[in-house]
């Protein structure tokens, strides 16, 4: 028993590829999304109180989506995924099953 033990394989899982794909500390979805609306909004508008009024409003949501990724790097995915379930599950046996 103890020689199958020690001729165990070792892998090495490199950080790179488990990490969660961040921008900023933020999903980097959400982040480009929102840059993207602040851009649109800055050059729809065209004034300096729009440029202000962008860059304030992607600054304070990048921090939001900072807190997010904080509590949960997957959130967004796990959102997503839990809309997508149906609101009510009848207790079948299985799916297939006839009524």
């Amino acid at each position: 028993m103890a020689e199958s033990l020690s001729g165990l394989r070792r892998n090495r899982i490199h950080r790179a590829l488990s990490r969660p794909n961040l921008l900023m500390g933020a999903d980097r979805e959400l982040v480009l999304i929102t840059g993207l609306a602040a851009v649109i909004l800055i050059f729809v508008v065209l004034t300096a109180y729009s440029a202000l009024f962008g860059v304030a409003v992607w600054v304070v949501i990048v921090g939001l989506l900072r807190m997010m990724a904080k509590s949960d790097p997957l959130m967004r995915q796990v959102y997503i995924r839990h809309i997508s379930y149906k609101p009510y599950y009848k207790a079948t046996t299985s799916p297939w099953r006839r009524y």
